[in-house]
């Protein structure tokens, strides 16, 4: 039997000037132990901004066969990174277009996100 396997796709919280990362980076140490614990595959793409998020992106999504990305809310929900939203959608449709698309509230509930659409 295949096992499903999961791209998170998100903000890499260790490189936003100004923000405190260790709280954001305990949620996806959380968000990973529940893939792990329901015995599904996650990778995780996390990016900065003023590093080519897009080609880090299109090279995750390249890596292996998704059966869903989850795309985070850090590069959801900030308004100024709607362009980059659509970019990271439509590179979702290009280079894994069997996959489902889901959308986190934070890295804790990754796996809710990606259940919805594994079922």
């Amino acid at each position: 039997m295949t096992v499903a396997r999961v791209l998170v796709v998100g903000l890499d919280p260790a490189k936003i000037e100004g923000w405190d990362p260790e709280p954001v980076q305990a949620a996806i140490a959380r968000g990973r132990a529940r893939f792990d614990d329901r015995g599904i595959q996650s990778d995780w793409c996390l990016v900065a901004l003023d590093e080519n998020p897009e080609a880090a992106i299109a090279e995750a999504l390249t890596g292996n066969d998704y059966a869903c990305v989850v795309i985070g809310g850090g590069i959801r929900k900030h308004e100024p990174l709607l362009e980059l939203f659509e970019r990271v959608v439509n590179l979702v449709r290009r280079h894994a277009p069997d996959a489902a698309i889901a959308f986190n509230n934070n890295p804790d509930d990754c796996l809710d996100a990606a259940l919805r659409w594994l079922r």
